[in-house]
């Protein structure tokens, strides 16, 4: 099927929709946010599925099939697949969405992105899809309009206000387990590309660094998926047990704190498990956690730039070494979205006015990851998760989790006790 005419570099389509989405919100556009937690049946029939919600969400779809289809106009994409494919993909997100809102599930941290990575990985596998179906899901596309969209979450003055201590854990944190997890990998001998995206998702801020990698080095959405997968299955072990080891061993509650925060991988199980401990230990957790997403887009753009100089294919030249020019053609856009909208939001808006705008940025921000991740489900085969290729992958995450759990607790007793 032919395509329109492209009119924009997907990465600077992505930036400008994801501005789009801002300047429409700070206009006063903002969407209401639907309501998706539940404790019973009676909550699940009469908040969540009530009419007036059930229009909220219909009201949401429309706002981001517009997005959608805006982008597939500029980036010269088929809007007739995408108005085929994009509402089965809604539709099976915000079944994830309703699923991860009950009270029990919320309640160990399970966010909404890993049932909709598991939805999408059934119905990928159990039901042969048209590759036409297949061609038309934009996982990419949905995650870095969702990263411009987390730019606006990271706020720098709030990290600074509530203490330097945690930018200085998350520093050496995110340094010396990347170094370590790189290093372990090698020793593996795993591929380059699962490398650079399991380090960052291990040293960092767990799925938003894997994305974020992944796009920068243009990575594949099979081993995505892998890391994905290991991130959210280890954060809930490690949610439960790691506030029990604390109370065993009386560690002080903000040593606790910023031991949760350091180690745990996914924003929800930080809270949940920072919740279990205290007050005192769900705010430093909470801060260390902050920032550490503070240090995405710096490691975005370090990376990036790596791999654009080291994977060229005369980087092995040093007469022909890749220039600035190109190292800038293969930056990924979007990173420059990310930081543009977290200074503008830190620096050039006041607080008073970024305060109604949170929450329904956050939800938009919600809603392009996991539909993201229903998408890279539907695109993966389930059986490349599973097969003996990715044992060795899982070995070097353990390994690398195992020493970032004991190097952020002998940081975090140095910093906060």
């Amino acid at each position: 099927m032919p395509t329109v005419k492209s009119y924009l570099q997907e990465d600077w389509a992505i930036v400008t929709l994801g501005f789009l989405i801002i300047l429409l919100s700070m206009a006063g556009v903002v969407v209401a946010i639907p309501e998706y937690k539940w404790s019973s049946s009676a909550d699940l029939t009469g908040k969540v599925l009530a009419g007036a919600n059930l229009l909220k969400i219909g009201t949401q779809f429309i706002y981001v099939i517009g997005i959608a289809l805006l982008g597939s106009f500029l980036t010269g994409k088929s809007l007739k697949n995408t108005l085929l494919v994009f509402p089965v993909v809604f539709i099976l997100t915000s079944l994830a969405l309703i699923i991860a809102g009950n009270a029990t599930l919320n309640g160990y941290g399970l966010e909404a992105v890993i049932f909709s990575l598991i939805i999408g990985l059934l119905i990928g596998n159990l039901f042969k899809l048209p590759t036409w179906f297949r061609e038309a899901l934009t996982s990419e596309f949905f995650v870095k309009i969702g990263l411009v969209l987390l730019g606006t979450t990271i706020i720098f003055s709030d990290v600074l206000k509530a203490g330097a201590l945690g930018l200085i854990q998350a520093l050496v944190v995110v340094l010396s387990v990347w170094y370590f997890s790189y290093w372990v990998c090698k020793r593996l001998k795993i591929d380059n590309e699962l490398t650079m995206m399991l380090s960052s998702a291990v040293s960092i801020c767990g799925v938003s660094a894997a994305i974020a990698t992944s796009g920068a080095i243009k990575g594949d959405a099979k081993k995505l998926s892998l890391v994905i997968s290991l991130v959210l299955i280890t954060a809930i072990p490690m949610m439960i047990f790691m506030p029990m080891i604390a109370h065993y061993f009386n560690f002080p509650e903000a040593v606790t704190g910023a031991w949760l925060g350091g180690s745990i991988d996914t924003t929800g199980a930080v809270v949940a498990s920072g919740s279990l401990v205290g007050e005192t230990a769900l705010k430093i957790s909470t801060i260390v956690k902050f920032s550490q997403n503070v240090l995405l887009g710096v490691a975005a753009f370090a990376i990036s730039v790596y791999w654009t100089y080291t994977k060229h294919p005369n980087a092995g030249d040093a007469k022909t070494k890749p220039t600035l020019k190109v190292i800038w053609e293969r930056f990924p856009k979007f990173v420059i979205g990310f930081i543009l909208a977290s200074l503008v939001f830190s620096f050039f808006i006041s607080p008073a006015a970024i305060a109604p705008l949170k929450a329904p940025l956050k939800s938009l921000q919600g809603v392009w990851f996991a539909l993201a991740f229903t998408s890279i489900g539907l695109e993966t085969n389930f059986k490349d998760l599973i097969g003996t290729e990715s044992r060795k992958p899982v070995y070097a995450f353990l390994i690398a989790q195992s020493f970032n759990v004991v190097v952020t607790l002998v940081l975090a007793y140095l910093l906060f006790s």
